[in-house]
Formats: structure tokens, C-alpha cells, sequence
């Protein structure tokens, strides 16, 4: 391990000094957002980055592992969404003062959990709409607004993101999601440093199968 320090996901601040990153994990207190281990965001707090997300919806954010969320990033949750099938979307029941029970909840438009997989990078302000299911290895363009989901290893950009185009072919995505290499032990992902930061994708094809 380089300076013979060993990567922590429990540890808060994983750059010496600098408190303007933090991997998420160990921060969280809210039981509806579920992280794994080494993701991180540039900031010195996730969970305001996490809105409208109120309990009595039931809606999850799951966020895979080794994941990197830029600056400004922004989860909207279902709490964010009104009712659409009647003639005014105005929220009275949330208001002081006004008569109104809260509606069904078939009759407000939630979208379920959002979940993102695996080595998702995130770009600054982008936002991310409920329900949304962003694949493994996905890029998310800066400023994006994504209101659908995301295939494995695709770069989307724009408002209303889009497909720009995928990462690799067919048979390399699929090598990587079998190989998972993720939820390997701290010390193999260590081993495979130079395979993931390989940009001689030809080798690291040969090297994924002869792994596998």
C-alpha cells in the first residue's frame, strides 16, 4: 500500500488535509440511503445533496461502490413530485391552514428507489430525477438532467440527457460486469490497478477472460 497506508472506506476524509471530499459511507445517518464502500463526492456533506426525500414516501437511494459525484450534484427524490391527476398540482395538504388530507399514494406520480451501480462518475451539477437506474460504469455529463435511466458503461450528456454513445463494445462491457471487480478484497483490486487503468483496452480484454 503506497505509504504504507491502507484504504478505509469507513474513514471520512480519504485525502490527508483536504475536507472537500469524503467518501459517503461512513457520513450517512438517513436508514433510506444506502452507499457502498469508496464512493465519494466533492463536498464536505452528501445528504444535502439529497432532496425532497421524505420519509413517508419509502423511497431509497442506492448508490453502488466506488463511485465519484462531483460538486453540485443533485438527487431529486419522489418528495419533489405533486399530484398530476387532478386540476391543480398545488400542495395544499403540506401547507398550514389548508383543508386537505394528503392524497393516495396512487395518486401522486413516485417513481420508486433511485439507484446507481458501480463506478458511476457523476459530473458537476448534474441532476439526477427519481426513479432513475443508472448502470455500472456509466458517465453522467456535467449539468446533465437525467429523468431516465442510463444502460451500463454509456456516456449521457444534456438537458434532457442523452445517449452520447457507449464506453466500449458489446464483449468488453460484458467482461466487466461479469468480472465485477468491484467487490473484490481491497488487496486484489489493489493487484489490478494497472488492468483498470489500462487505456490498451485490446489487453485488458485478454487480461479480463483469463481472469474470469
Amino acid at each position: 500500500m503506497r505509504n504504507g497506508i491502507r484504504p478505509d472506506p469507513n474513514k471520512v476524509h480519504p485525502i490527508n488535509g483536504y475536507d472537500k471530499e469524503i467518501y459517503i459511507k461512513p457520513t450517512i445517518n438517513n436508514p433510506n440511503i444506502i452507499v457502498g464502500d469508496f464512493s465519494y463526492i466533492a463536498d464536505s456533506d452528501f445528504e444535502s445533496h439529497v432532496t425532497h426525500h421524505y420519509e413517508w414516501n419509502g423511497d431509497k437511494l442506492i448508490i453502488g461502490k466506488f463511485c465519484q459525484i462531483a460538486a453540485g450534484v443533485e438527487f431529486v427524490m419522489n418528495g419533489a413530485n405533486h399530484q398530476m391527476n387532478a386540476v391543480s398540482t398545488f400542495p395544499f395538504y403540506t401547507l398550514e391552514g389548508w383543508d386537505m388530507e394528503p392524497p393516495a399514494m396512487a395518486d401522486l406520480p413516485l417513481k420508486g428507489d433511485t439507484v446507481i451501480g458501480n463506478d458511476v462518475w457523476i459530473g458537476q451539477n448534474a441532476v439526477i430525477l427519481p426513479g432513475v437506474h443508472i448502470g455500472d460504469g456509466a458517465i453522467i455529463g456535467a449539468n446533465s438532467v437525467v429523468g431516465k435511466n442510463v444502460e451500463p458503461y454509456t456516456i449521457v450528456v444534456g438537458d434532457p440527457a442523452k445517449v452520447l454513445r457507449k464506453r466500449f463494445d458489446d464483449e468488453l462491457i460484458g467482461l466487466l460486469q461479469s468480472f465485477k471487480w468491484w467487490d473484490k478484497s481491497i488487496d486484489e483490486i489493489n493487484s489490478l490497478i494497472p488492468i483498470l487503468t489500462c487505456s490498451d483496452l485490446n489487453r485488458v480484454r485478454k487480461e479480463l477472460k483469463a481472469r474470469l
